[in-house]
């Protein structure tokens, strides 16, 4: 067994300083249904407990309680309204109405919908988040607003906007992005200096390409994503990137823009593969993930998820610059077998080279 010599947060700033750490920080992504299928295998009553006996860094989420005015029944403080929907072994919320889709113009939003403000939440909770968790990177504030512009417009609609009526997309964005810009920075202002990380992210890749033209990102979410991760380097943070799928076209502008971290490297798809991502972009980013969660983690064996962990520490972590981790949320068709194979195999070759 290697014998660890740091602790979390200092893994994870090791690798993001381009220093070697003692061993390759190993996170965890999974659904509430993994985390208690883990717990009962593990006997252990907390997450925390799990993330210690598997050396997981996980980072620490803090934020601010919600003081607002009380939403109707399963309403979220936009006014999107959510329904349960069963896949068997667990459950998700889906959208079952969207506020802002019967306005056809900007106007009648701002005559007939109220935004939520940063006002509605008390920051002064977030300091004793941290207390008793020194040794872990703290994760804070950011956004992904186009998420919302879809459950406040729709799918269809949203993309539909993009294409004839940009001063829709800007407007709800600006308004989005404005809302994530101050809830972040009141975040860094009341524990100045503490946060690591802050999630600037937009989902952009299909399996096969982008779900976006390269210049509808550059005009309705690069100057936003911009903004935000000046902010965020301005608080000495990280910007931590999420966008699935297909984003080869696209990751240079990121880069551009600032990323520091690039998740969650879905390397199955197209042009996605870990060798060119390395070769093209290893210097300029961190990449975080990276283990295949729709096929070597479901269906594959213990000696296949050992495997592609191998490979991913040889080929992504290759002279640093490597963050182990599911590709996403694990899902509960994952046998705990393959989840337990994830972090052993991160321990047995994080630590070499």
């Amino acid at each position: 067994m290697l014998k660890e010599t740091m602790n979390s947060k200092e893994r994870w700033t090791a690798v993001l300083t381009g220093k070697k750490p003692d061993r390759i920080p190993m996170d965890y992504w999974a659904t509430q249904e993994v985390n208690e299928k883990l717990m009962k295998h593990l006997g252990l009553s907390t997450m925390e407990e799990v993330f210690k006996k598997l050396h997981i860094d996980r980072p620490l989420g803090v934020g601010p309680k919600y003081t607002g005015p009380t939403p109707p029944k399963d309403t979220d403080i936009f006014g999107i309204k959510y329904r349960t929907v069963g896949y068997g072994a667990g459950s998700y919320s889906e959208i079952a109405y969207a506020p802002l889709a019967k306005f056809e113009t900007v106007e009648e939003i701002e005559k007939n919908y109220k935004w939520p403000s940063a006002d509605w939440y008390d920051y002064s909770v977030i300091p004793g988040q941290l207390t008793g968790k020194e040794d872990r990177p703290v994760a804070g504030g950011g956004s992904e607003p186009f998420l919302t512009y879809k459950n406040l417009r729709g799918d269809e609609q949203s993309f539909i906007d993009m294409a004839a009526n940009p001063g829709m997309v800007h407007y709800i964005l600006g308004k989005l992005y404005g809302m994530a810009y101050e809830n972040t920075r009141r975040i860094y202002e009341t524990i100045p200096g503490k946060v690591f990380y802050s999630y600037v992210a937009e989902d952009m890749g299909s399996q096969e390409d982008l779900m976006f033209s390269p210049e509808h990102i550059r005009e309705y979410f690069l100057p936003y994503m911009r903004k935000m991760i000046t902010l965020v380097h301005e608080a000495k943070a990280f910007a931590f990137h999420h966008s699935d799928g297909a984003i080869r076209k696209i990751i240079p502008d990121l880069i551009d823009i600032g990323i520091d971290i690039l998740n969650p490297i879905q390397w199955r798809c197209r042009g996605m593969e870990r060798e060119g991502l390395k070769k093209d972009f290893g210097g300029k980013l961190v990449f975080h993930s990276g283990v295949d969660n729709q096929q070597t983690l479901p269906f594959g064996s213990v000696a296949a998820v050992k495997q592609e962990v191998k490979e991913n520490i040889e080929i992504l972590g290759k002279n640093g610059g490597y963050i182990l981790g599911p590709c996403h949320n694990i899902q509960t068709v994952s046998p705990v077998e393959n989840i337990l194979a994830l972090y052993e195999a991160g321990l047995e070759y994080g630590g070499k080279g």
